[in-house]
């Protein structure tokens, strides 16, 4: 099975690329569209989680 999904894996594009060196500039496009929401959304997480968890530490009910 190890020896299967290495063949597999050895032939998709995107491993291709990485192998290769190749990065063109739709990854980079499609990678920023990517991570800009995740990025943007990241402070409002955290600030979220912060607030559960000092509301649970300070629930008294």
């Amino acid at each position: 099975m190890r020896a299967w999904w290495q063949v597999k894996n050895s032939k998709t594009k995107r491993h291709q690329k990485k192998k290769e060196g190749r990065y063109t500039f739709w990854d980079g496009i499609m990678d920023a569209l990517w991570w800009i929401p995740e990025l943007l959304l990241l402070p409002f997480r955290l600030l979220l989680w912060l607030l559960r968890a000092v509301r649970r530490l300070f629930d008294f009910t």
